[in-house]
């Protein structure tokens, strides 16, 4: 491509039999690299794999079954060459093996608090990250989710954690921040977060927003089957990316590029 987009797609690689859109679709190692190579091939600079469920209510997987179910898909898709590799973890164990078959990328949705270690490693191997902000965890983060102020409160969180990866030794143009939409919020939080994405941009680290087929656009639009969500995660991305969100994590690969490219062009080089 002759000019550099001005922002990236991560697709995902959900390797489960029970991840809230496409749960068991891709579960099998060569169904989710075909996926990844679709996914690669309609524009995705970045594919997510990732073998345990953080729907809500989901169950922990153990490290054995997470990796039996990621390393072999990671170690694949890197070989060909076609993006890069992201691991969806919070495993140590499993991000180490993942990013020795070839992955360059953490996505953590614990932000480093579920294995604090995970910073060194990342550090070590020079990989980028991606910390996320979530309320309780995925058994418990939809009960009665409550904030002071929802930006004030996410945005102490992820630069409290982002401090944290940066004096382990992760560089900080390595390091993405993640507002978690749907981790522990209401639909109005959500859309409060994405009306002031500005306001986490101006932490000083690119933002990455996960808005995907998620339940808050079938609250708002009644549209039941995650797979008919594309329009809705369309819109919330654009207006990210228009207030500065640069990652964008999303199933639908082709239709979010092509809609992004359009809001780049009409926004300016500055997104603006």
């Amino acid at each position: 491509m002759a000019v550099r987009e001005p922002f990236e797609i991560m697709g995902v690689v959900n390797v489960t039999p029970d991840s809230f859109s496409d749960g068991g679709e891709w579960f099998e190692p060569d169904a989710a690299v075909t996926h990844g190579l679709r996914l690669s091939a309609e524009g995705a600079a970045i594919l997510d794999v990732g073998g345990e469920s953080t729907r809500p209510r989901a169950l922990p997987v153990p490290e054995d079954e997470e990796l039996r179910r990621t390393v072999p898909v990671v170690a694949a898709l890197a070989r060909t060459g076609a993006a890069a590799i992201s691991i969806d973890t919070t495993k140590l164990a499993v991000a180490e093996a993942a990013l020795a078959a070839g992955a360059t990328y953490v996505n953590d949705v614990t932000a480093l608090r579920a294995a604090p270690d995970l910073a060194g490693l990342i550090a070590d191997r020079g990989a980028r990250c991606c910390l996320m902000h979530m309320l309780g965890d995925p058994r418990t983060m939809q009960e009665d989710p409550r904030y002071d102020d929802v930006v004030d409160d996410v945005k102490a969180f992820l630069l409290d954690r982002a401090e944290f990866a940066v004096r382990e030794g992760v560089r900080e143009d390595r390091i993405d921040l993640d507002p978690g939409i749907g981790f522990g919020k209401t639909v109005e939080h959500n859309l409060e977060l994405l009306r002031r994405v500005d306001e986490i941009a101006g932490l000083g680290f690119r933002v990455a927003v996960g808005v995907s087929r998620k339940t808050f656009i079938h609250r708002l639009a009644d549209v039941p089957d995650p797979h008919d969500r594309a329009p809705g995660t369309i819109a919330a991305n654009v207006l990210a990316y228009e207030r500065g969100a640069r990652l964008f994590r999303v199933h639908d690969v082709a239709q979010a590029r092509q809609a992004l490219l359009v809001a780049a062009a009409t926004l300016g080089p500055d997104g603006a």
